[in-house]
């Protein structure tokens, strides 16, 4: 990665954390950066792809330092811990980043976005339930769901803890803390039904997919009939290249919610586009 383009990142990821995404405009990243507007556009079509670039940066060099140990000669639960001190330490190391993830508010209603944070939640616990299960072998299989719902949970605390205390927080000694936790639950679950079963798991995983791909059709479709209404009703001539930039706009890989909101505006207060433009606007947070 190029030095300026890392300096865009950085600078963004400490902005988004503290005034939200939204609120964030590109002029104060240029500015924070000490770089030009042209500059910025060398590497970032927009602040969404910028955003984009930010998520698969930060959890790219998250899931380096986890694996990191991965080809060390451990035994699993040495193994394991060292990824969870690891892991801590690294949050330590991106707190903007945390802090902007923890913060609905600072981040649009992107799909992609949205999957690829889906995506990288169930990477989080299947490592979780990799390292389990190497040191507490088959018998927790049927478990394995709740264990990483438990031992994330535990996590979080500590993880708040490290946030507004870094300095007197050590991470070493937290792993090996939850841990010895885990040996506890372990020890007394066997005994119990499971909560979350592979089966109750894979409908979840299902639904919440479904989910995503369901808010996605609704918007393409509230597009669809709306194109079609602008291009065949009476307001065929004002609102042709108004319903054109607005499709290309929210059908980009990068949509910029400033464009949508302006190009909405102009299907403002006529009743035909009135439910087309609730859907839309709800999708992206836009308030007209």
């Amino acid at each position: 990665m190029k030095e300026k383009e890392k300096m865009i990142l950085d600078s963004a990821k400490k902005l988004f954390a503290k005034k939200g995404f939204s609120s964030t405009s590109i002029q104060e990243i240029v500015n924070d950066t000490g770089m030009s507007k042209g500059a910025f556009y060398l590497y970032f079509k927009s602040k969404e792809e910028l955003l984009h670039a930010i998520f698969d940066n930060s959890f790219d060099e998250l899931h380096a330092e986890i694996f990191v140990y991965e080809n060390r000669e451990l035994e699993p639960r040495e193994k394991f811990i060292s990824q969870l001190g690891s892991l801590f330490n690294t949050f330590a190391t991106h707190k903007d980043f945390m802090i902007m993830l923890t913060r609905e508010q600072a981040l649009p209603r992107d799909e992609a976005l949205k999957e690829l944070i889906f995506a990288r939640i169930i990477e989080v616990h299947q490592f979780y339930r990799n390292g389990l299960s190497s040191i507490y072998g088959e018998k927790i299989t049927p478990y394995l769901w709740d264990l990483s719902m438990m031992i994330e949970g535990m996590f979080h605390p500590f993880f708040k803890i490290l946030m507004h205390d870094p300095e007197n927080f050590k991470a070493d000694g937290v792993a090996e803390y939850i841990m010895r936790r885990m040996d506890s639950i372990v020890g007394g679950i066997l005994e119990e039904e499971p909560i979350i079963s592979e089966e109750k798991n894979a409908a979840l995983l299902e639904a919440a997919k479904k989910m995503l791909a369901g808010h996605k059709g609704n918007l393409t479709s509230a597009v669809k009939s709306m194109k079609k209404e602008a291009l065949s009703g009476r307001h065929k001539e004002d609102l042709a290249v108004s319903m054109e930039v607005l499709e290309a706009e929210i059908l980009s890989s990068s949509p910029r919610v400033p464009v949508i909101q302006g190009m909405l505006s102009n299907f403002k207060g006529i009743q035909e586009f009135d439910s087309y433009i609730s859907v839309i606007a709800a999708h992206f947070h836009i308030n007209l």
